[in-house]
């Protein structure tokens, strides 16, 4: 599978990878030598603690490796007036008579919860590079699926600072 990921994702996880391995990983094997210097190991937990946080830096390092590895880099600019990566967009569900907005972003980012919906999600596959006032079918799966309108698209940086409306 590959993901597909902006050259600000790429950036922010080799960013994060260099810190793991210059700060946490010492810190790590750090406290490991600590731990074992403290004798019995068959009854140290905090030997068997650090050895799981090392264990865990080092996981965390090769998952954005092979991530970064597999990216498909994607653009995350778009016509002012359709809907592209870090945009803003309000959304009508006609047959919940409601509206819903949420932020598109990569899937590396994507949190339902937080409102930032995947760009590979049924709804994000749906809007993308769309504009105000089309009707668009999200298609959730061969036997469901429904239509919304779009209400409103508003292109915000990666921080959420609103540029412009529309």
């Amino acid at each position: 599978m590959h993901n597909e990921l902006t050259q600000s994702d790429i950036q922010k996880m080799e960013e994060e990878i260099e810190y793991r391995k210059l700060v946490v990983r010492k810190e790590a094997l750090e406290a490991v030598k600590e731990a074992r210097a403290q004798g019995d190991l068959s009854e140290n937990f905090e030997y068997y603690a650090a050895k799981r946080d090392k264990n865990k830096n080092e996981s965390r390092i090769r998952y954005l490796e092979r991530m970064i590895k597999t990216a498909v880099v994607v653009s995350d600019e778009s016509a002012e007036d359709e809907v592209g990566i870090n945009n803003t967009v309000t959304v009508y569900i006609e047959e919940d008579d409601a509206e819903e907005t949420f932020k598109l972003v990569t899937t590396m980012r994507g949190n339902s919860l937080k409102g930032l919906i995947s760009i590979e999600s049924p709804m994000g596959k749906a809007v993308l590079g769309h504009k105000v006032g089309d009707r668009v079918s999200v298609h959730v799966n061969d036997s469901y699926s429904y239509d919304v309108i779009i209400r409103k698209i508003e292109n915000t940086k990666e921080d959420g600072e609103k540029i412009r409306s529309f």
